[in-house]
């Protein structure tokens, strides 16, 4: 043979090869397998291509090695073939044939290389492959229903989709039906063939595959079904006496025949073989208890006998349900719950019969026992069902009847939901199920049950209906956030903007605004504020207004930062809306307030954390209408009072904001007046005049007079007498105010104890403050108008038993008032010798030594001031025991020391003294050693109280302060315990 014939045949072979590849890349059955031989072909075809013809000694013997590897190909190419153009279902059921087939043709084809010189031996090897037993699950699954002939539509159902993975076909309805219609035309085939158990096969599993929902529609069963039914007359038939098991009695379900040729339940012969009997129970013939054969024909009788009555008996229990007898109704409705429970394909026949409609109407019956067997029976008829679900939420009233059941005793509750949670599963349902009136609302409720079972099932309920965005807002209206939250989180834009609007309409409680802001609803509406449309911004600004509504929520929210983008939207030239402004700012309100709230230990958070920031705000207040103006004017307000309120308040001052405020209350339009005027009292809070004082104008203080004298609002009465108490000591202020009447206007508050009842110690401390001005020892004739104004009786019963700032700001003004009674008490005139000898000597003052009274030299004795102030001395407020000692020291001052000191060690005032030395406030304490240390020049005080102050003195003298120390050193040399030399002076 030549080289050139030899070429050519070579070519022929991988020619061949080529198109049996080909061919063996389009199947789909076994894919694996068949890649397998594909790819051994191709390393073949390679191995052909580079075979060097012209160095065969012997061509004649390459030919043969050629024809047979080429005959070998060919049979393989048919086999492929054959898989082409056929029923893939056949193709499948048949497989493992196919693969058998496939491996001799392999084997074949090695043999073949073997015979082509040149071709060694590891190359013959390494064309050795291994083919897998691959869908062989399904192939299992497959002849199992040929066997058994389950004809369970739930079974069927499972088969069918199992054998279109093993396909590779969509699990469509119509692809499935098109291969069950070719899989009929290949069992006709056969029949044509007179291949007849090729074709029972087949008919086999056809009748199993037909009850498929996938490629057998409704109309088709309901024909099948009704065909059967009319033929059945209306009395169930006995079973057979075939039926029954020898051994247990009892109608068999897994008939099996013993090697006797005698049939028994499975479970019963088996039981008899474990007892060590070997005999059969009918014959007494010896036994192989090895072999149990299924009676499959026995079974299939005893199957159609039970389904036929079956039939017979659920017509029978449709008409008994459409009476009006409870017990025969509860009756029937446990034989169909059993029926339901015992074949898939009883669930389809009450589903023909038009059971669905009969059960819901029982959903009206007011006995609880018939509600709740028909819940359970439609939960059974639902599940896996999508017609079911869709029948019976077709029936009128169904889920409505459904849902009232939620709102029944626990355990028909948790049936609704069961049957609920099924019908949700069916998307085109939910929406019907969430229309229901207040099917949310009492589902959302399940979700608190005691019972943990219900809470759960309500809980996946919930989730299902969270699919529709309505079922999400009305959840929300119900108080379950929770898939609102997610929606807001990881929706798509429009769904965001949706679950905004729904935050913004709804009423929220306090817990859920709580855990909407800290379960991240803060970051999302940010992420939408970037919008440019004006309205999307609307409703964001408004979720974050009514969240920042609750208190603890502002300080979350700031921290999450809020406040910048809400500002630069504020401060936008592209913000043209007033009601969007007015929403930023109310946001902006709530913030502020919730900055007023912060605890001391917590990291300090600003919500305007510089000058400029508070510039720019406040600038706004010259620039809005009246309520913008008051909800800026109330947010500096709170941020005045919040731990950073120093700050606030300094800034503020910086920026002249003194200035605009004074103008608003001059305007006197109450409107804003009010707001204004609180926040000048905030502003006058740290003493810092240096930007206030030169604002007060006298028409400013008019209107302060007038707002104290008029004003029905007892907050802005009580900021305004606030603000003159702080007002700068500057003489022509307190001449305005003298000259407006105001020391008849504090007295009148201070006296009239009913006028602002609700705010009676806001106003008395602030009027006792107040008339502190008028009270300074400079100018004696302010004092003797506060007298002339019966005054110090007032400030007299405010020591005994005001506030303690009251006590402190009256204890002042005494003092104050004392400190010019020396100057103003009248000398004593000596009388002559003859009106000393008929009348007493006249005494004076004790402590001033001349003739004092209230009104001329303002004396705390005679206004009876000296006893409260020495009860004042042992009160636990330091700033209280301070004010009352400046006023007792001022019967030390001068000339009258010693007179003063005998009048303080007669009121018993040197003890509560020196107990205030223990007291841990170095400038009380200094005080108190300096009125100790003139008291102590009394020999008889020194050696009463000596005991007393030692130890008080002496811890004193191991403080680290050198000026207390050395106070306490004199105190202890002056009772004789020190040296006047020690070095602690």
């Amino acid at each position: 043979m030549s080289d050139a014939i030899a070429a050519e045949l070579l070519s022929q072979v991988v020619l061949n090869i080529f198109d049996t590849v080909k061919l063996t890349n389009e199947v789909v059955i076994q894919k694996e397998n068949f890649n397998k031989f594909s790819n051994q072909l191709e390393k073949i075809s390679s191995i052909l291509k580079s075979l060097p013809i012209e160095d065969i000694e012997n061509p004649e013997s390459l030919k043969d090695a050629l024809d047979v590897l080429n005959q070998a190909i060919t049979v393989a190419k048919q086999l492929v073939f054959e898989g082409h153009g056929r029923s893939k279902i056949y193709v499948l059921m048949n497989s493992r044939r196919m693969v058998a087939r496939l491996k001799c043709c392999g084997e074949e084809i090695r043999r073949a290389l073997r015979l082509i010189p040149l071709a060694s031996k590891d190359i013959s090897e390494m064309l050795d492959v291994e083919y897998e037993d691959e869908d062989e699950q399904v192939l299992e699954k497959v002849e199992g229903a040929i066997q058994e002939r389950n004809l369970d539509g739930t079974y069927a159902n499972e088969l069918l989709c199992c054998i279109a993975d093993a396909m590779g076909v969509p699990k469509e309805s119509d692809a499935l039906k098109r291969e069950f219609q070719e899989l009929k035309r290949e069992m006709e085939s056969a029949r044509s063939r007179k291949d007849v158990a090729e074709a029972l096969r087949m008919e086999k599993l056809i009748a199993v595959l037909e009850r498929a929902d996938l490629i057998t529609s409704v109309q088709e069963k309901e024909i099948r079904y009704f065909e059967k039914r009319n033929s059945l007359g209306r009395t169930p038939l006995e079973p057979l006496h075939s039926f029954y098991c020898p051994i247990s009695g009892d109608i068999m379900l897994d008939p099996v025949e013993t090697s006797s040729r005698k049939t028994f339940e499975r479970s019963a012969i088996q039981r008899w073989f474990s007892q060590g009997n070997t005999l059969c129970p009918l014959t007494m013939l010896p036994l192989d208890t090895r072999i149990l054969r299924p009676n499959k024909t026995l079974r299939h009788s005893i199957q159609e006998w039970k389904d036929r009555n079956t039939i017979i008996t659920i017509s029978t229990i449709k008409s008994l349900l459409e009476t009006n007898e409870q017990e025969q109704v509860l009756e029937s409705l446990d034989k169909l719950q059993d029926l339901c429970l015992e074949r898939q394909i009883h669930l389809e026949w009450l589903k023909m019969e038009n059971f669905i409609a009969l059960l819901i109407g029982l959903l009206g019956s007011r006995n609880r026992e018939i509600r709740k067997r028909v819940l359970l029976i439609l939960s059974l008829l639902a599940k896996d069902d999508t017609d079911n679900k869709q029948g019976i939420a077709k029936v009128d009233g169904a889920l409505r009847s459904i849902v009232h059941s939620l709102a029944r005793q626990i355990e028909e509750s948790k049936l609704a939901l069961k049957l609920l949670l099924e019908l949700s599963k069916t998307n085109i349902l939910l929406q019907l199920i969430g229309n229901v009136q207040g099917g949310i609302l009492l589902i959302v409720t399940m979700l608190n049950s005691d019972d943990v079972e219900a809470a759960k099932i309500a809980h996946e309920l919930l989730e299902n209906l969270s699919f529709l965005d309505q079922n999400v807002i009305e959840m929300a209206k119900a108080n379950y956030l929770k898939p609102l939250l997610l929606n807001l989180s990881t929706g798509a834009k429009n769904v965001k903007i949706l679950m905004a609007e729904t935050v913004s309409e709804i009423e929220l409680t306090e817990q859920n605004k709580l855990s909407l802001v800290k379960d991240g609803a803060v970051r999302p509406l940010l992420g939408l504020l970037l919008e440019n449309d004006v309205e999307i911004k609307k409703v964001v600004v408004k979720c974050l207004l009514k969240l920042s509504s609750l208190l603890e929520n502002g300080m979350l929210m700031i921290k999450q930062g809020v406040t910048r983008p809400l500002l630069e939207l504020l401060y936008s030239h592209s913000l043209q809306s007033p009601a969007l402004q007015e929403l930023i700012v109310a946001t902006i309100m709530h913030l502020a307030i919730s900055t007023t709230h912060q605890q001391a230990e917590e990291e300090r958070v600003l919500l305007l954390d510089s000058e400029e920031q508070v510039y720019k705000f406040f600038s706004l207040v010259s620039l809005t209408e009246l309520d913008v103006q008051n909800m800026i004017l109330k947010a500096f307000q709170a941020l005045c009072q919040s731990l950073s309120g120093f700050t606030i308040r300094m800034w503020l001052r910086q920026i002249s904001a003194a200035k605009v405020l004074v103008h608003l209350v001059e305007l006197n339009t109450h409107a804003v007046r009010v707001n204004a005027l609180k926040l000048c009292y905030c502003l006058t809070e740290d003493g810092d005049h240096r930007n206030i004082s030169s604002h007060i104008t006298e028409r400013f203080i008019k209107v302060l007079m007038n707002i104290i004298q008029a004003s029905d609002d007892a907050e802005e009465m009580v900021a305004a007498i606030g603000i003159i108490s702080r007002l700068p000591q500057e003489t022509h202020i307190t001449e305005w105010l003298l000259d407006s009447g105001a020391l008849q206007t504090i007295s009148a508050c201070l006296k009239d104890q009913h006028k602002h009842a609700s705010h009676r110690k806001q106003v008395t401390e602030n009027s006792v403050e107040a008339l502190g001005r008028f009270t300074v020892s400079a100018n004696p004739e302010w004092q003797k108008r506060v007298a002339e104004a019966g005054m110090i009786p007032v400030l007299v019963q405010l020591l005994a038993s005001g506030t303690p700032l009251s006590k402190q700001k009256a204890a002042i003004s005494m003092k104050q008032l004392s400190e010019s009674s020396y100057c103003l008490s009248k000398p004593i005139k000596k009388a002559s010798v003859l009106k000393r000898c008929f009348t007493a000597q006249e005494t004076g003052c004790p402590a001033h030594l001349g003739t004092c009274t209230i009104e001329s030299s303002f004396c705390m004795l005679q206004g009876k001031a000296l006893e409260p102030l020495v009860r004042m001395l042992s009160e636990q407020d330091v700033g209280t025991c301070e004010a009352s000692l400046d006023a007792l020291m001022t019967l030390l001052d001068g000339q009258t020391h010693y007179s003063g000191s005998k009048v303080l060690v007669d009121a018993n005032a040197v003890a509560p003294m020196i107990k205030l030395l223990s007291v841990p406030a170095s400038r009380l304490q200094e005080k108190t050693l300096t009125a100790l240390g003139q008291i102590f020049q009394l020999d008889e005080v020194r050696n009463k109280y000596k005991a007393m102050a030692t130890m008080p003195l002496v811890d004193i003298t191991q403080s680290k302060d050198s000026r207390l120390k050395s106070l306490a050193a004199k105190g202890l040399a002056q009772l004789g315990l020190l040296d006047k030399q020690s070095s602690y002076f």
